[in-house]
């Protein structure tokens, strides 16, 4: 019988001293904005962020993408990241490609759940922003979170 041992690997790539921190909504919104900047007017996307205990980043995924008004997202993929990359804290972002900054009860139930499963895992979700080229709404500042 032959099974395959399961291999977990995650690499920093960046010394600690040269680590950018997130300090607020807007630094979040700016890292966000220029990973997605070429499609952030046609195609939705799911990102995350994920920092350590003093909020430096680990690194930033693209982890779903979706079409023109709407992004599956499967939450156990991103705490498969989370985890992978050792963190603590994060923070989650997606677009609306129609440029509203309006959360519907579908962001709101899918925040939640993330919420939720974060708190099993003693993990911190941050934030959740929604962005578009010009502005962005952030549930933290918001108090939607």
């Amino acid at each position: 019988m032959r099974i395959k041992e399961i291999d977990i690997s995650y690499s920093y790539g960046i010394a600690k001293a040269e680590r950018e921190t997130v300090t607020s909504s807007r630094d979040a919104h700016q890292i966000f904005l220029s990973m997605i900047e070429k499609s952030i007017e046609y195609k939705e996307s799911f990102l995350l962020m994920v920092v350590n205990n003093s909020n430096e980043i680990l690194g930033v995924k693209k982890v779903f993408e979706g079409g023109l008004n709407a992004c599956a997202v499967d939450i156990r993929l991103i705490f498969q990241t989370i985890l992978k990359a050792h963190g603590v804290g994060f923070i989650v972002c997606h677009n609306h490609p129609s440029g509203k900054m309006q959360p519907s009860q579908a962001d709101k139930d899918l925040t939640n759940k993330i919420q939720q499963g974060a708190q099993t895992l003693d993990l911190k979700l941050l934030d959740h922003l929604i962005i578009s080229k010009d502005s962005y709404l952030s549930f933290a500042d918001e108090n939607i979170l």
